[in-house]
């Protein structure tokens, strides 16, 4: 499976300058990607005036955030990749961000649990065509070399969400209700799904990738199955995945009960929200997607164990200041702890979304990151928030101030345990470098 695209590159390929078409699809898909993360992350931001409202509990609002989420997100990411390596990516992302902007407005409309969670579950299903399609599609505008950095500028999307979501939903539901922020970016992402269906051009499949004999020649539909196995098969893969995935199961917890946390056993406010913790969620969380994939170009062309020890050296910045932000007594010393996590936490991302399309068969990008998703997703992004609010409830009874405090605790032995994980890839990158020498 390991192609190696940057091995078939042409040397035109590799150092061909993206124009103005690549850089205008970058910034479209990157919006697609903040709306994206937005639409995810409107409910933790929201989460004690929903609490309020609806009677959740930290147990549900997890699920509703972790498992009931991911379990649509993730699994149907597959066919949807499978569907897109085959068809138009373009029209698959555009429809795609229609279905999740639809369900993020039907979210304000919920009158219980039960109608939020289904509303929850189809974001999920819908924004399952949003980021594989996107990956690929902007693996074939940016040549090799330049592609850590496109990708790194694409997983802006998350950060800027983030730092908007937080800055949006926490001002529009102390102004108004946190219904209406559920309502109004729904209404912005329709409209998005059709500036990405009239100004985003499909690019050709590998055409950065195959030398020039080759670049006329269309690549074949990559088969199914094959290529779920291929992918499992590959060691640097395989553990890049589960490594992530552990990495997700810390980022995602987090993510999902900060907010929840600082306001319920911090003393911080809404409006104190909107202001202070977007701005340290945005800036440096952008901070740390865009160092870790500038790092990664710079550090892959002389070892290819940067993509392992880039993500294992931030995490082990990142831990003594997550303890450090979980102790802190007030917010204001608990957002001074939180700055440096928020940027290491993410230097996974780029890294690893990078090695992937490195890795693949063009015609296997898709797909390929679809199972990167899978994997990650499913595990961090279903479980992490997941086991933060079970954990929360759990000691509720016994600690009432400060349950999600403890929980939040429990997270440190999965940051070492990602470490140990990433380690561990560094190990198979040099048996896969060293038996290809």
């Amino acid at each position: 499976m390991a192609a190696s695209s940057s091995a078939s590159a042409s040397p035109a390929a590799s150092y061909a300058r993206p124009g103005a078409r690549a850089w205008t699809a970058l910034a479209i898909l990157c919006f697609v990607y903040v709306l994206n993360f937005l639409d995810r992350q409107l409910l933790s931001i929201l989460a004690k005036p929903i609490q309020d409202e609806l009677g959740v509990t930290d147990t549900q609002l997890g699920l509703l955030g972790g498992l009931y989420f991911a379990a649509f997100y993730c699994i149907l990411a597959i066919p949807i990749g499978w569907l897109a390596d085959r068809t138009n990516r373009v029209r698959v992302l555009s429809l795609a961000c229609g279905l999740w902007s639809a369900a993020t407005a039907a979210c304000g409309l919920a009158q219980n649990y039960p109608q939020l969670a289904l509303a929850r579950m189809t974001v999920g299903v819908g924004e399952a065509g949003g980021v594989p399609p996107s990956y690929a599609i902007i693996s074939d505008y940016f040549p090799s070399g330049t592609r850590g950095a496109a990708l790194g500028l694409y997983n802006f999307g998350p950060p800027i969400g983030q730092a908007l979501g937080v800055a949006f939903g926490a001002a529009v539901a102390a102004s108004f209700s946190w219904r209406s922020a559920f309502v109004t970016i729904g209404v912005i992402g329709l409209f998005t799904a059709l500036i990405v269906w009239l100004f985003v051009k499909e690019p050709k499949r590998g055409g950065l990738d195959v030398a020039h004999a080759e670049a006329d020649a269309k690549p074949a539909p990559a088969p199914f199955w094959g290529t779920v196995r291929d992918f499992f098969a590959n060691p640097v893969l395989r553990r890049m995945s589960i490594a992530c995935a552990a990495t997700q199961f810390v980022t995602y917890g987090i993510l999902n009960f900060t907010v929840l946390l600082l306001m319920r056993e911090k003393g911080m406010t809404l409006e104190q929200v909107a202001v202070y913790y977007a701005l340290l969620i945005g800036l440096g969380t952008v901070a740390g997607m865009y160092a870790s994939g500038r790092l990664i170009d710079h550090f892959s062309r002389r070892s290819k164990q940067a993509y392992a020890w880039i993500p294992a050296i931030g995490l082990v910045l990142a831990t003594p200041f997550f303890i450090g932000f979980v102790w802190a007594p007030g917010w204001e010393l608990a957002l001074l702890f939180l700055i440096l996590p928020t940027a290491f936490n993410y230097f996974y991302l780029s890294p690893a979304v990078t090695l992937v399309q490195e890795e693949v068969r063009p015609n296997q990008r898709v797909l390929s990151g679809a199972l990167l998703l899978l994997v990650m997703n499913l595990v961090g992004l279903g479980f992490g928030p997941t086991f933060v609010g079970i954990m929360s409830d759990y000691f509720q009874p016994t600690n009432p101030d400060n349950s999600l405090q403890l929980a939040f605790y429990c997270l440190v032995p999965f940051y070492v345990l990602a470490v140990l994980l990433f380690m561990r890839l560094a190990r198979a990158i040099k048996r896969q470098t060293g038996a290809s020498t």
